[in-house]
């Protein structure tokens, strides 16, 4: 059904052609001169089409460059939710150990230790890192939470870190927990 549509059009079209044709009698001068202008657009048309190929090519290629990042990035992270509720449980461990020393009891100290160390290198292997933070360093707001200031000890200590009251910790180059640190006024 739609064959016989298309051979109506074709009848239509051709016979528009020739009616055109028949118009213009100016002769073989106009009709070479329409052809070359029909060349032109149909070279100007297959331009535009290499153009938008290319275009949409580029376009599909940096979609793929940046999903993969994306990706790569997600599976570096997938873990942040866990090793952030994990951070509670080594800090409380870390005061644990504090107060095991104190009790000077060797043997449970040294089992401690090992299971602290134990759970420390997992969660290494795993990305996190600890961030270093030491009295008499520069307070870097990007990278330290001030919870308080108090008046320095001594002039060089003014507008430094006095003190980390907790520890900070990194997974990969992403910080999820700034150490919280006492700077000098």
């Amino acid at each position: 059904m739609s064959t016989k549509k298309d051979k109506k059009e074709e009848e239509v079209n051709n016979s528009e052609v020739e009616n055109q044709k028949e118009v213009n009698q100016e002769g073989k001068e106009e009709v070479s001169s329409e052809t070359s202008s029909e060349e032109t657009t149909e070279e100007e048309l297959l331009q535009a089409e290499k153009d938008k190929f290319l275009r949409l090519f580029a376009e599909f290629e940096n979609y793929k460059k940046r999903t993969s990042k994306e990706r790569i990035e997600l599976f570096k992270t997938a873990s942040q939710e866990l090793m952030t509720a994990l951070l509670p449980i080594m800090d409380d461990f870390d005061r644990g150990l504090a107060e095991i020393k104190k009790a000077k009891d060797k043997e449970l100290l040294k089992g401690m230790q090992l299971i602290n160390d134990k759970l420390n290198n997992t969660l290494t292997q795993k990305g996190l890192t600890v961030i270093e933070v030491n009295a008499g360093d520069d307070f870097d707001a990007e990278i330290h939470e001030a919870i308080t200031q108090i008046p320095s000890p001594s002039e060089d200590l003014k507008g430094k870190v006095i003190d980390c009251v907790e520890k900070g910790y990194k997974l990969g180059d992403k910080i999820i927990r700034f150490p919280k640190v006492v700077i000098g006024q």
